[in-house]
């Protein structure tokens, strides 16, 4: 059983290194998106190089890599019928997905922030918890342009949803929803250092909307 469960893990982590960002950015403009940018191969540099046709591609293929990882868990039948134990183990397989992701072995070992993974794997997890951290990116990403101040509140906010508002009582769920908390806000450390120094540049959505506040104005 653990040499299996070794091989799907390990399965994971080869899921979460395919390098979406790179594969959309060589073969649709032959470039590689870590020249570009913040010099990050994921979804929000894709987002603000490329523009959000193909930010919003690299973002549903980052996510995916998440939920298939942890889907992985169902090909052994011990987890199938004990909920429990499938949660548990399917957040070490979104973890090793989220790993490959940062670490891509097939990249260099230069990837992305992880979030977007992240998020795939609370979706197929705990899919309203998902649905409210979506909210407060969604908000916060429609206030201000910024992807990264709302992958960071939406992570901070995923604690709170687990622990208070939804209660949920895995103990090993609630650390991993302060660990991710604790992740994204680490792996965005010179975002946050932009956004303090008023230097975080903005991804090209909403325009419209800013348009019309300019000719308010």
């Amino acid at each position: 059983m653990l040499m299996n469960e070794l091989y799907l893990i390990i399965l994971a982590y080869l899921i979460g290194s395919i390098p979406s960002s790179l594969i959309v950015s060589r073969s649709q403009f032959n470039i590689d998106i870590r020249d570009y940018g913040s010099g990050n191969a994921g979804a929000t540099n894709t987002f603000r190089v490329l523009g959000s046709k193909w930010g919003t591609l690299v973002m549903i293929m980052d996510m995916l890599k998440g939920l298939i990882a942890v889907k992985l868990a169902l090909l052994l039948p011990y987890y199938i019928g004990n909920e429990f134990e499938r949660t548990n183990f399917q957040i070490g397989l979104g973890l090793a997905a989220v790993l490959g992701h940062i670490f891509p072995i097939w990249a260099e070992f230069r990837g992305g922030k992880g979030v977007a993974t992240l998020f795939g794997l609370i979706i197929s997890i705990s899919p309203w918890t998902a649905l409210s951290c979506v909210g407060v990116f969604v908000v916060v990403l429609y206030l201000t342009r910024f992807v990264s101040l709302s992958s960071i509140l939406a992570s901070m906010a995923f604690p709170v949803f687990i622990l208070v508002v939804f209660n949920v009582d895995n103990i090993a769920y609630r650390i991993f929803a302060i660990a991710v908390a604790l992740l994204v806000v680490m792996t965005h450390q010179k975002n946050i250092g932009r956004l303090l120094s008023g230097i975080e540049n903005k991804v090209p959505i909403f325009k419209n909307r800013d348009r019309r506040r300019s000719k308010r104005n």
